[in-house]
């Protein structure tokens, strides 16, 4: 019987598991990844990939440990429940800049060592973070992790996700920077002066669709509604995960361009414009299933390549060595 995994089976960089439980000390740390299901490997191996689930849990039991919603990176608290109460702020703004701006305000409040700043330039707005922290994987997750909230805000309040124009990064290119692109923009700069996102100006003058409601959906969700709010505007990469999950065969780029009544030349086009294309979209997916479906444990390894499409158990070693850097039976729960 083939392996039937669960409708979602997105995963993130495990270099972001390692930001999350950065200021937790070794006991802590133990303890909550073995409550949130995460292996300490996703710490270790460089190619590590974690379920965005597990992520999500990872996420709010570190808030729960800290009493810090930021992780403890800043030498400020962010106690539980600042998030909400910062969303709640934003709701009686009548544009979506004058939120972004309640947003920058609230988070001046909450954080000491970071501060968001909102400019425009003609066309072009810009959410800048001034980051005073010194350690550098310190300062790096802080900043991903506040432009993951900002971001999240900013689709929250538009009732759709944003796109962004680039993103900047006042440090070097990480191991893990194509997941930039996919949570960001394909256009990407690091070493830059500022870490930064660039997006439309217009969307500032818009009036918010958040409301009372959206609110309520959007803090249920949390975190993953933050975090993964690239997953909804990817409409492409997308509906191409839905059509390979299918079942029964992983057809090539023809034969699903044909069934959706598009060129080629069209498909990966528009797989590019959301910072992706046919075979990594193809690769990214069997990665996540295999992820899921090894760390299930009731499948071989055997079983799990032959549902990915692949010939024989050894092209997913293989295959599974590049993205992960182990052996597929070494994340395989005993």
């Amino acid at each position: 019987m083939p392996p039937t995994p669960s409708p979602v089976a997105h995963t993130v960089a495990g270099a972001f598991v390692a930001g999350a439980v950065l200021r937790l000390d070794a006991a802590a740390r133990s303890r909550v990844l073995a409550a949130c299901g995460v292996s300490p490997q996703a710490l270790a191996s460089p190619g590590a990939r974690v379920d965005a689930a597990a992520f999500g849990r990872l996420w709010l039991a570190v808030a729960r440990e800290l009493d810090d919603e930021f992780f403890g990176l800043d030498s400020w608290r962010m106690k539980v429940g600042s998030f909400a109460l910062l969303c709640r702020a934003l709701l009686s703004h009548q544009t979506i800049g004058g939120a972004l701006r309640e947003a920058r305000r609230g988070f001046a409040v909450f954080l000491d060592d970071l501060r968001v700043e909102l400019t425009v330039d003609g066309a072009r707005a810009r959410l800048v973070l001034h980051n005073r922290i010194a350690a550098p994987a310190a300062r790096r997750f802080a900043d991903e992790a506040l432009l993951v909230m900002l971001h999240g805000l900013l689709c929250w309040l538009a009732g759709r996700r944003v796109p962004m124009r680039a993103a900047h990064f006042a440090w070097p290119r990480p191991p893990h920077a194509a997941e930039h692109r996919r949570m960001f923009c394909p256009t990407l700069r690091f070493d830059a002066p500022l870490t930064a996102l660039e997006f439309d100006a217009g969307v500032l003058a818009a009036r918010p669709a958040a409301t009372a409601a959206t609110l309520r959906e959007f803090l249920r969700d949390a975190p993953l509604s933050v975090f993964l709010k690239q997953v909804g505007g990817a409409q492409w990469a997308q509906r191409l995960r839905a059509r390979l999950r299918r079942g029964g065969d992983w057809p090539n780029v023809e034969t699903v361009a044909a069934e959706w009544g598009v060129s080629v030349a069209t498909l990966r086009r528009r797989l590019a414009a959301e910072g992706t294309g046919w075979q990594p979209a193809v690769n990214e997916l069997r990665r996540d299933l295999a992820l899921r479906l090894l760390d299930d444990g009731r499948h071989s390894v055997e079983a799990v390549a032959m549902h990915l499409g692949y010939g024989d158990a050894r092209s997913l070693q293989r295959a599974f060595g590049k993205w992960t850097g182990v052996a597929p039976g070494a994340l395989r729960r005993r």
